[in-house]
């Protein structure tokens, strides 16, 4: 039975630690061992623009890293995040908890492909949210050699067709003109785009590049549900410098906690979602 609200987890400190993210200005607590939430969590949330007010899914949660991320931009937005392993919902509580943000965070242990009855009983809302963001796990079944660690590899490998069921899924909870927003592999662009624009428009790809020259190994992906606005390939980021060190704008967002832009395009956009 999906859990809503799992009591926060207080794990032996030597199967956990504790990271600073954005500067210092958030600390999560995360498994030593298996999954890890990283700088892909810190993008994705720099690309959802929400307001105070605003409701924020993110699907696939793990410990809640984007969500507390969006928390700390943008005070007093509705965060709720759904993760189907239950240690990760319960360190996710745990880290709103120690960030002084419960008021504004909850979280929903819960199999984003099960049915709509069980993911109503969990607590999701359809259509209830102005901004939904994901980051799926980024290989097919038999594209890699599965992780030995169960989490690891639920959060990193997923079956054949099941990314178009992630999308499906976040299309019924995005709110009409609302947003939904995807960090993936740039090598499988050609597998997200399809599913996407059959729901969503003014679709914008927004390119990670390791180094400048080379070829990008991240996209964001977002698009607004509802729009018939043309699918856009922005310039995107270079993360690293000669020297392979962050670049100032990717120093800006991962610790400075600054929203993704390019070229006076920002990504999110500045259309507010009307409340039902």
């Amino acid at each position: 039975m999906p859990l809503t609200n799992p009591k926060p987890s207080r794990e032996p400190e030597a199967a956990t630690s504790t990271d600073d993210f954005l500067g210092g200005r958030i600390k999560i607590v995360q498994p030593r061992s298996g999954h890890r939430a990283g700088s892909d969590a810190v993008f994705l949330a720099a690309a959802v623009l929400a307001r105070p007010g605003d409701r924020v899914l993110d699907a696939g949660a793990g410990v809640g890293v984007a969500g507390l991320c969006v928390l700390t931009r943008s005070p007093e937005v509705d965060v709720t995040a759904v993760e189907i392993d239950e240690r990760l919902c319960a360190l996710a509580m745990q880290n709103a908890e120690e960030n002084g943000v419960t008021e504004y965070f909850r979280a929903l242990n819960a199999d984003i492909t099960a049915p709509g009855k069980v993911l109503e009983a969990a607590g999701l809302v359809r259509e209830g949210y102005d901004h939904v963001m994901a980051n799926p796990p980024f290989y097919a079944e038999g594209a890699v050699r599965p992780a030995p660690d169960a989490g690891r590899a639920v959060a990193h490998v997923m079956p054949p067709g099941e990314l178009e069921n992630w999308i499906r899924f976040l299309a019924t909870m995005t709110a009409p003109k609302g947003t939904v927003s995807v960090i993936h592999r740039a090598d499988r662009l050609g597998e997200i785009l399809p599913p996407l624009q059959d729901r969503f428009g003014d679709i914008a790809v927004f390119p990670l590049f390791p180094k400048a020259g080379e070829p990008a190994t991240r996209v964001i992906v977002q698009g607004r549900k509802g729009s018939r606005g043309p699918l856009r390939l922005l310039s995107g980021l270079i993360l690293h410098g000669p020297d392979g060190g962050y670049t100032d704008e990717v120093e800006a967002v991962l610790r400075g906690g600054e929203p993704l832009r390019f070229g006076g395009i920002q990504l999110g956009g500045p259309q507010r979602v009307g409340k039902k």
